[in-house]
């Protein structure tokens, strides 16, 4: 109890946090908590448990649901890390705990706990793999950076020892400045946000997000807010969503989901009232809509949310758009909501919920080429508690959110010749932290779903290889292999009958979607993520190392190479280029990349031959009907990608009246609607022949839009530039003629009109 009440009296004192890990059997820890709330002067209400049980007087969570505690704080909370110990959900309870608060971890005696497995091994033991296959290196890297990190006690609940007290001793810290309204930026006329809104601001960092928003009120602007989780970036939208509300403007709100908007509809009420405003809302708990002006008879503004997908299309012609958390939206929703007339990104960097520096990578191009002038604001400040808080120190290095890829000027020189190739040791890179934290950091720079579970599974998961590209021991490409397939007859047979298998995203797709029964059998790689530093980028180094993985593949004992991502024309001529020919392309867009997944193979052995193909032949009987049919709307540049990736091409042998169709089309004695197929399957023999290359990209994409995609005339020719339905069809004349000029002016079997 005197560790526990010196860690809180210390942490109260300097408005940080503090860590007390009780270390041990799990009933002597749960009853060694049940004395603190009266030793630490707790209520229950201020506290949290997150565990399998309920043993405590507080809330209690299950580890499934340790999420719905964000957004709220706590001067207690307890994780019991028995059970499960997942890095997401540390995560997640380390946030929630308020300054001059307590987090408490229940943990097996710390010699034995990495190589004790519990409940977040066993999602890791995908098949073939079991949980015995899973190593702890995790945990024993946790156990490290809880014995070594300042603000942390460690108890040993079993003997009662104080391994250490976790007192830091700090210095008084100076009061800080806040920013005032006389700092902020204003437009032309000299008007600003109304003071009230900087007063509710809580650090300088804050108030100068505001400052930075209230470009919004100018039209042709573009705020970007990037910010760590709990540094205000979301109630300072709020504010500002709020302020321009008052002025009477639209404010158009939306995130990946309603509660991650939460806060700023919360601080947008808030202010609204501290200014007097009149408003109503269709909730007064979760409000989706406020509007202003209620009461006064004046016409006011309004901040209403939608999802994504929906504000993409500016619902009732919004004055201002405003989205929250954009890593973790689309790049392909991103890019549509520049045509807004003003409108403003807030992004968490390194969130425990995955989001990463991805949005600035990928969106920061698109974002670059718009009319839009832009503003930038960088919040590092936390608002619940002070700033180099000991805890925030300790979680951010255990759960891989500092980590980073090397300074561009480091890596600056790397090309495919001076790199050299080194397949990574999850052993080497938990000895080596630089080279594990450059590792991770390109990851997360890549993919704006990368969560701290990742960066466990890349040091414990059976199934996981690293491989990398280093530039003078720095990495500047690393890729991420997912050992799939090898299923048992068992497992295949129940896959087919529609169960799912973890961590077999090829063989399972293929067996269940699709209907290989044998897709399970044979043993591949798919490749889960792959990255290059943005220092060095299209110089040829993400090929290099996917010709080493090819190397290394072909060396041990896998059939095939895979890799499913959300298709581009550029991802897919990449993935092409480097070998890989796509054998399926998803009938609806991927959540998460908002574009449609193709799944690509490269065949190693003659059993991947066979797999690869076996789904060609079926391909290519069924995409034309998914294009006509489900992927009538999908992107002409990426669908004559995809084609151009098959590696096969349908057989094409038109009767003799189907030829003089095509033959007739050119001069006009033949109309295409009267007779499409023998057209369509001449585009689509076109399309998947890569040995032939005859047309322009604007005679490729009428050939998929009107011909595979069977969209009306009038549509084609104003989405492609034709000044009519009849230019068009001329256009379409000539593009068959080329094609017949390739194809079908030479000698032709007999066959019968009506055979």
């Amino acid at each position: 109890m005197e560790t526990a009440v010196g860690l809180r009296r210390e942490a109260a004192r300097t408005d940080e946090r503090r860590a007390l890990v009780l270390a041990g059997e799990r009933e002597r820890a749960i009853e060694r908590v049940g004395g603190l709330f009266d030793a630490l002067g707790v209520e229950p209400a201020e506290a949290a448990f997150v565990g399998p049980d309920d043993p405590l007087e507080c809330r209690s969570v299950g580890y499934a649901r340790a999420d719905r505690l964000m957004g709220t704080t706590q001067e207690l909370l307890v994780y019991d890390c028995h059970g499960r110990c997942e890095p997401n959900v540390l995560g997640q309870v380390t946030g929630t705990v308020d300054g001059g608060g307590l987090l408490v971890l229940l943990t097996p005696p710390l010699e034995e706990w990495p190589d004790r497995c519990d409940g977040f091994d066993e999602t890791l033991a995908v098949p073939p793999f079991g949980v015995q296959d899973v190593t702890g290196r995790f945990r024993g890297r946790l156990v490290e950076t809880l014995r070594a990190h300042r603000g942390i006690a460690v108890v040993d609940v079993d003997t009662g020892a104080v391994e250490r007290d976790g007192l830091t001793d700090p210095a008084p810290r100076p009061a800080g400045r806040r920013l005032s309204q006389q700092d902020s930026d204003t437009d032309a006329a000299g008007e600003s946000f109304a003071s009230v809104a900087y007063e509710a601001c809580l650090t300088d960092d804050q108030a100068e997000a505001l400052a930075g928003l209230e470009r919004l009120r100018e039209a042709g602007q573009t705020v970007v807010v990037e910010a760590h989780r709990g540094r205000g970036k979301s109630s300072a939208a709020g504010l500002a969503a709020a302020c321009l509300a008052k002025e009477g403007q639209d404010v158009l709100v939306t995130a990946p989901g309603y509660r991650n908007a939460a806060e700023l509809f919360e601080r947008a009420a808030e202010l609204l009232e501290r200014m007097a405003v009149g408003y109503s809302t269709d909730n007064p708990d979760s409000p989706r809509r406020i509007e202003t002006g209620a009461g006064t008879g004046q016409e006011g503004g309004c901040i209403r949310f939608r999802t994504p997908t929906a504000a993409a299309e500016f619902p009732d012609d919004p004055d201002r758009v405003i989205v929250d958390e954009a890593a973790a939206v689309p790049v392909r929703l991103l890019e549509s909501f520049l045509e807004a007339p003003s409108v403003a990104f807030t992004t968490t960097i390194h969130g425990y919920e995955g989001a990463g520096r991805g949005f600035s990578v990928r969106f920061r191009d698109r974002l670059a080429e718009s009319d839009h002038a832009v503003t930038e604001r960088w919040l590092s400040t936390p608002i619940r508690y002070a700033p180099a808080d000991p805890v925030e120190v300790w979680s951010f290095r255990a759960l891989g959110l500092n980590a980073g890829p090397p300074h561009a000027q480091v890596v600056d020189g790397a090309t495919p010749e001076t790199v050299t190739y080194r397949k990574l040791d999850p052993s080497a890179l938990t000895a080596e932290e630089s080279l594990l934290r450059e590792v991770f950091g390109l990851l997360v720079l890549a993919h704006y779903r990368t969560e701290p579970n990742d960066f466990a599974r890349l040091l414990d998961a059976p199934n996981i290889s690293v491989h990398a590209l280093l530039a003078e021991d720095h990495v500047v490409s690393v890729a991420l292999l997912a050992r799939e397939g090898g299923l048992s007859a068992d497992l295949r047979s129940r896959v087919y009958g529609g169960e799912r298998v973890r961590g077999n995203l090829i063989p399972d797709l293929l067996t269940s979607q699709l209907r290989d029964k044998a897709a399970g059998e044979s043993v591949g790689a798919r490749v889960v993520r792959i990255a290059t530093h943005s220092a060095v980028r299209e110089r040829g180094l993400g090929s290099r190392l996917l010709a080493e993985i090819a190397a290394y593949a072909e060396a041990g004992d896998l059939d095939w190479l895979g890799v499913g991502y959300g298709a581009t024309p550029e991802l897919v001529s990449f993935w092409r280029h480097n070998g890989y020919r796509a054998v399926h392309l998803g009938v609806s867009r991927n959540e998460r990349s908002g574009e449609h997944s193709v799944v690509m193979l490269r065949p190693l052995s003659p059993a991947g031959e066979r797999l690869h193909d076996r789904h060609t032949e079926w391909f290519l009987r069924r995409l034309p009907g998914t294009l006509a049919n489900a992927l009538s709307g999908l992107d002409p540049d990426v669908a004559r990608a995809v084609c151009r990736s098959i590696d096969g091409t349908p057989a094409f042998a038109p009767r003799e009246w189907e030829w003089r169709i095509l033959e007739g089309l050119p001069d006009g004695t033949a109309v295409y609607d009267t007779a499409p197929r023998p057209v369509t399957r001449l585009a689509f023999r076109y399309l998947t022949d890569g040995s032939v290359d005859c047309l322009t990209p604007q005679q490729e994409r009428l050939l998929v839009r009107k011909t595979l995609q069977a969209r009306p005339w009038d549509e084609v020719a104003d989405e492609l530039g034709y000044v009519s339905a009849s230019t068009c069809m001329r256009a379409l004349g000539e593009t068959v003629d080329a094609l017949l000029s390739q194809y079908g002016r030479g000698e032709r079997p007999e066959r019968s009109d009506t055979g």
